[in-house]
C-alpha cells in the first residue's frame, strides 16, 4: 500500500469522526453558543479538537439511556 493511499484513508476516517461528532453535538442538550464553539473547535482544528470535546464536551443527549441522571 502506498503511503498515499494510507493518509488519504486516515483523511476519510477523520472527516467521518468528525461528521459523526458534529451530529452528536447537534443533538446535545446545552446552550446553541457553547455547541457553535464546539463546532467550530472540531472543525478547524480537527483531531486536536475532537479530542478535547470528546473529554470536556457535552455529554448529555436526548435519548441516551447512558446520561440518565440518578435522584
Amino acid at each position: 500500500m502506498h503511503i498515499e493511499t494510507i493518509w488519504i484513508v486516515l483523511a476519510a476516517v477523520l472527516l467521518l469522526v468528525e461528521l459523526w461528532a458534529i451530529n452528536r453535538l447537534r443533538k446535545a442538550e446545552g446552550k446553541s453558543s457553547n455547541k457553535l464553539v464546539w463546532m467550530v473547535v472540531i472543525v478547524f482544528v480537527p483531531l486536536v479538537g475532537l479530542v478535547l470535546w470528546a473529554l470536556a464536551g457535552p455529554k448529555h443527549m436526548a435519548g441516551n439511556p447512558h446520561s440518565q441522571q440518578t435522584n
